[in-house]
């Protein structure tokens, strides 16, 4: 007699199939638990909307200041891209860290262009390098050329619960002649205005607020009389 111990019966495979498909499941459900969250999408910030520019009567003054040419503003390296940074005065002045889930939705440079250029054009004409250099060809004169570098754009704490924006510059006013350009004027600027709190959405509304500030020392420096 044939030992058939070793033969799969239906109802044994039926029980098998069930098994097997009991142990993918619970395989599937574990792995589908150990799926890794969507990573955190970092907040954007800006200035805020210019009102200021918005209501400025540009078109009065325009004509009483001459034009001037706004250059890119010049920034270093670390202030190229949009990361938001902080320093720890009271710790590690050196070190420039960058906030986690917290960015800029332009380089510092660009945001700071912005607002300069729409503060300039509410007393007067402002041209692109471009514009300068066609007018430079088709009358004969050159605008001044306004250049901007930023030195300095961080949410500085002074200490754990006490901290600022604080925005630094230099600003250079050219004029171009037949005989090359020379500089007018230079000037730099610093400027803190306080961060209501100690963290990266504090940190933007004392940038912006800084960053106002200086736009409107630059504006009223480049009105000086030359």
């Amino acid at each position: 007699m044939k030992n058939n111990a070793h033969l799969c019966t239906p109802t044994r495979a039926r029980r098998l199939s069930a098994m097997a498909a009991l142990a993918g499941a619970a395989l599937l459900m574990g792995g589908c638990g150990a799926l890794p969250d969507k990573p955190a999408r970092a907040t954007l910030y800006d200035f805020g909307p210019n009102l200021a520019a918005a209501v400025a009567p540009s078109s009065a003054n325009a004509s009483v200041l001459p034009p001037i040419a706004l250059a890119e503003i010049d920034a270093s390296m670390r202030l190229e891209g949009t990361q938001l940074l902080y320093r720890l005065g009271y710790s590690d002045p050196n070190e420039l860290r960058p906030y986690g889930q917290a960015r800029w939705s332009l380089a510092p440079a660009q945001l700071l262009h912005q607002r300069l250029r729409d503060a300039l054009a509410a007393r007067r004409t402002v041209l692109g390098p471009e514009e300068s250099a066609t007018i430079a060809r088709s009358e004969g004169r050159t605008p001044d050329t306004l250049r901007v570098t930023l030195d300095e754009f961080s949410h500085y704490f002074e200490s754990p619960s006490t901290s600022a924006g604080l925005v630094r510059l230099r600003a250079t006013l050219i004029r171009g002649g037949s005989g090359g350009d020379r500089v007018l004027a230079q000037r730099s600027f610093a400027v803190q205005r306080p961060a209501p709190t100690a963290d990266a959405a504090g940190g933007v509304k004392g940038l912006a607020a800084a960053s106002d500030a200086a736009v409107a020392e630059i504006v009223a420096w480049v009105d000086q009389p030359r």
